[in-house]
């Protein structure tokens, strides 16, 4: 019989059943305690990364621009505001169809192709959840039609801003600059965290050279966020410090006077407080509204400006080259007679022209009939040539140098304004250098009446006369008057001299001083026009830069109105007043016009004359007390 084999071993199975729960089971304990060490790990090790992490998800550091300084005049005019704005801003992190949203945008506001071409060299310098400007200064409908379709517009917000405004326009606008938006090359070169709210930097003129002072410090908010990123309330404000107001040098009242007296003429006057070196006035002509390109100028538009004939943009005060002409004529008679080369009673006999001995070329008087026999204060007078060819030639061009450069020609003012051009003194050594040529006498003769290689910055002339007037003393020209950061004391800056020109003769200063007061005190000089009629004394001096050579021996204004006006030759007036205490000195230029001496008039009549009338009226009051 064959034995029965069982269908079920319940005791083996019970065994694996239990193998297989205790393997289960280690299992489950196994992971358990993985999980364990795991959230040990993340809670305690782990602890501050997460914990950041988290709160970064919920709270978020946002930056906050810094109000820029403001910028003032040496009476309190507000040269330079800040105004509020709306601006129409994108996150382009949060934005997945620019194209699309930029045409929603378009049926909303009115956008134009620079604003958008703006905006896309924008977000490649900076981070892509940073807010970035796409149009300023948006209108009342437009903040109305953008808040009403936000909602279907992610990554675009309206947020208020303070837009700088320069309430005067052109005026000022070579002195002061204009804030544009940061390009690549600024953003490399500034400190990226400070700024890592502002999208507008100084590019010129005191914007740019105090662009430190006038920005401030950056600040910060503690922002709470929902689920979405979008922030809910402000939980911490860490505020920055705002930039400093700046007072400048300038009077407006005076610039203004300065503006409508250059007004339809191309030139450049500087006005300098000889006892200080204050810029009292600086304007270059024709000016730019610098407004345009805080807002954004279009191609178009600045293509307008930088191709225009009279050329707004270019800073003619500051880097206009011109020829010294004979307002060179002080400064080399000064040097003549503290070197002994001349002695006040020389004199040279003026035929109407001078020749070299080495050659057959004749150098013409400006006057062809000849000013005769003439000494060093008639011919500071009345410009004569002849004088200064022969006191050149005398001289020699290694002492013309030496004067030249110790009242500044050829060498940077110091000014607190980029970009100055130093201006040219001539010697042998510049013309090998610069040139590659040789030096000849005729070159002398022509550097004497400051023609030639000779050239000088309106600023630089200003300067100089100023010296002059002080007899000597020198001063670095600047324009910051003072400072103050809001709710700090007010800081006066300083007057910076320098060196002094010695002249141990001091009558020596008096004689060349006296003979400039001729030049509009007596017929004979070459301002008198300028007039009679006024209750201040002037020293002045006057100067013509020829643009081509003259013809033939016509009259010089004859000459001149032969030819188109840009051909024109540009005149130079440099003077100060009251002769007896300086109060001002100013250097004036005007391109192809004769306008000087009539801009001259209307600068002293308003700043000198007008400021005698108030003493005499002041004293009038006084003595009427007294009485």
């Amino acid at each position: 019989m064959q034995k029965r084999i069982p269908f079920k071993n319940h005791q083996q199975e019970i065994l694996l059943i239990g193998q297989r729960s205790m393997l289960a089971l280690g299992l489950i304990v196994f992971l358990i305690i993985c999980l364990v060490i795991r959230l040990m790990f993340l809670q305690i090790v782990k602890h501050d990364v997460y914990t950041t992490m988290a709160t970064n998800n919920w709270l978020d550091l946002v930056p906050v621009e810094p109000t820029r300084g403001l910028i003032y005049d040496r009476n309190g005019v507000l040269l330079a505001e800040n105004i509020p704005v709306f601006s129409l801003d994108l996150v382009p992190v949060q934005i997945t169809d620019l194209p699309k949203t930029l045409t929603t945008l378009r049926k909303l506001v009115t956008l134009s192709d620079d604003e958008v071409s703006q905006y896309k060299r924008q977000v490649k310098q900076h981070r892509r959840f940073d807010e970035i400007p796409l149009k300023l200064r948006l209108t009342e409908e437009e903040v109305a039609k953008v808040t009403e379709n936000l909602h279907r517009l992610p990554g675009v917000t309206i947020k208020a801003r303070l837009m700088r405004n320069y309430p005067f326009g052109t005026s000022f606008s070579h002195v002061l600059g204009y804030v544009g938006r940061i390009n690549l090359q600024e953003l490399n070169e500034i400190d990226q965290t400070n700024y890592s709210a502002s999208h507008y930097i100084g590019k010129l003129g005191i914007e740019k050279y105090y662009e430190d002072e006038l920005h401030g410090k950056v600040g910060y908010q503690q922002v709470e966020n929902n689920a979405s990123g979008e922030a809910i309330r402000i939980l911490k404000e860490i505020k920055g410090t705002p930039g400093k107001n700046i007072y400048l040098s300038l009077d407006s009242k005076l610039q203004f006077v300065v503006e409508k007296a250059m007004q339809g003429h191309r030139g450049a006057v500087v006005a300098i407080q000889p006892a200080t070196g204050q810029v009292l006035a600086m304007v270059s002509e024709p000016g730019y509204d610098p407004n345009i390109f805080v807002q954004g100028i279009s191609q178009t538009a600045f293509k307008a400006l930088q191709q225009s004939p009279d050329k707004p943009l270019y800073n003619r005060a500051l880097r206009g080259l011109y020829p010294i002409a004979s307002t060179i004529k002080p400064y080399l008679a000064l040097e003549g007679l503290n070197s002994g080369v001349i002695s006040p009673d020389s004199t040279v006999y003026d035929p109407g022209w001078f020749k070299l001995r080495s050659s057959e070329h004749i150098f013409h008087d400006w006057w062809h009939q000849g000013h005769g026999t003439v000494n060093v204060s008639r011919a500071i007078t009345s410009s004569c040539d002849i004088f200064f060819y022969e006191l050149g030639m005398k001289m020699g061009i290694r002492r013309m140098d030496n004067i030249l450069t110790q009242f500044g020609f050829g060498a940077l003012s110091g000014i607190d304004l980029d970009d100055e051009l130093p201006g040219i003194v001539a010697s042998p050594d510049w013309k090998q250098k610069m040139r590659g040529g040789h030096w000849y006498e005729g070159d002398t003769v022509n550097s004497s009446i400051g023609q030639g290689l000779m050239q000088a910055s309106p600023l630089q002339l200003a300067t100089a006369i100023a010296t002059l007037a002080n007899r000597g003393q020198r001063f670095i020209p600047y324009l910051l008057m003072g400072e103050q950061l809001p709710g700090k004391p007010y800081v006066l800056q300083p007057p910076i001299p320098l060196e002094s020109i010695q002249v141990p003769n001091k009558q020596y200063w008096e004689l060349v001083i006296k003979a400039m007061q001729n030049v509009v005190d007596t017929p004979q000089g070459t301002a008198f026009r300028f007039g009679q009629n006024r209750n201040y004394t002037l020293a002045a001096k006057t100067g013509t830069a020829q643009v081509i050579a003259r013809r033939g021996n016509l009259d010089e204004k004859d000459n001149q109105n032969l030819l188109p006006e840009r051909l024109r030759e540009h005149h130079l007036f440099i003077a100060f007043a009251p002769v007896e205490n300086p109060t001002i000195a100013i250097a004036i230029i005007t391109e192809n016009s004769y306008m000087t001496i009539d801009v001259a008039r209307d600068i002293f009549d308003y700043y000198v004359g007008k400021q005698n009338n108030a003493n005499r009226t002041a004293q009038a009051e006084i003595q009427k007390t007294a009485a």
